[in-house]
């Protein structure tokens, strides 16, 4: 019954971290694209008259939209990280390589 409530609790924990990856590319896809439109002038006629529509004041938005897709990416890796074999992989590989050279260093 207990590992049961490990499990549970586990998969609660797994469905909350799938739940705020989703939310953060939802975020991401809405404030970006929103301000992909603000640089192309798209919404220029919906802009108040004392707010800028030059595209110049918006240059910021290609670094925005790099930095924060990298930061998505970090995300993205350590929400997938199980999914990911090549690491676990590599790590195996690597012991065995030391684990042989050990072997045939010894004296």
């Amino acid at each position: 019954m207990e590992n049961k409530n490990i499990s549970l609790e586990a998969a609660k924990k797994r469905v909350k971290e799938l739940k705020g990856y989703y939310r953060h590319i939802m975020i991401f896809v809405i404030v970006n694209g929103i301000l992909v439109l603000l640089r192309t002038g798209v919404l220029n006629s919906l802009l108040p008259v004392a707010f800028p529509k030059e595209s110049y004041y918006y240059e910021w938005v290609n670094a925005n939209i790099l930095i924060w897709g990298v930061i998505l990416l970090v995300h993205t890796l350590i929400i997938f990280r199980h999914k990911i074999t090549f690491f676990k992989k590599w790590e195996e590989r690597q012991i065995q390589k030391y684990m042989e050279d050990d072997e045939t260093n010894d004296y």
